[in-house]
């Protein structure tokens, strides 16, 4: 979206720009209901969707959320490239493809952005992942549900552990991302 013009692309950068801001625990709500025995997927009984109240349902509402933050930021980032590179690199005989990469490598930092926003987005979700996981113990119970659970019982040692881990988890990453960005100041 970000290389070409076309035809609707305002409304789907629209549709991308919403989904950035929808409430994750309504995108739950949505997986849960496509996924459900009932819902417009499960009634179809593909052996190959997800169940509800599995990880591959979890990563699927995780994916839902995450996309639109990915994809919203790399468009961004991608129109910020100067257009003309990617007709320059066209006219000296690039392929579309390898156009597109190059763009993308131009872009990398906004790139990286975006992956960090995407993983900010799921890494903090509770509401999803809880309805169409179903926090069940040894299955589907992540960091966040976790300390919901033992903050509900009272147990705010054990929460305060959980969040700590949490906390850790989330800086080692974003060292990982600042370490790539690093990459990418110092050439």
């Amino acid at each position: 979206m970000g290389l070409k013009r076309f035809r609707g692309r305002r409304l789907i950068a629209a549709l991308l720009y919403t989904g950035m801001g929808f409430p994750p625990v309504v995108i739950g709500l949505f997986v849960y209901l496509l996924l459900s025995r009932n819902g417009v997927l499960g009634s179809l009984n593909w052996s190959f969707l997800p169940k509800l109240f599995t990880p591959a349902a979890m990563v699927v509402a995780q994916t839902v959320i995450a996309f639109p933050l990915v994809a919203g930021f790399t468009m961004a980032a991608v129109m910020g490239v100067d257009p003309q590179l990617r007709q320059q690199l066209l006219s000296l005989g690039a392929t579309p493809r390898q156009a597109a990469v190059t763009v993308l490598m131009e872009a990398r930092l906004g790139v990286i952005v975006a992956i960090a926003a995407g993983f900010g987005g799921i890494i903090s979700e509770v509401g999803a992942v809880m309805l169409v996981g179903g926090n069940i113990e040894g299955r589907t119970r992540v960091l966040t549900t976790a300390i919901v659970l033992e903050t509900r019982k009272g147990n705010f040692e054990l929460a305060l552990a959980l969040g700590g881990v949490l906390l850790l988890l989330t800086f080692l990453a974003n060292l990982v991302m600042l370490r790539l960005q690093g990459k990418v100041f110092d050439e």
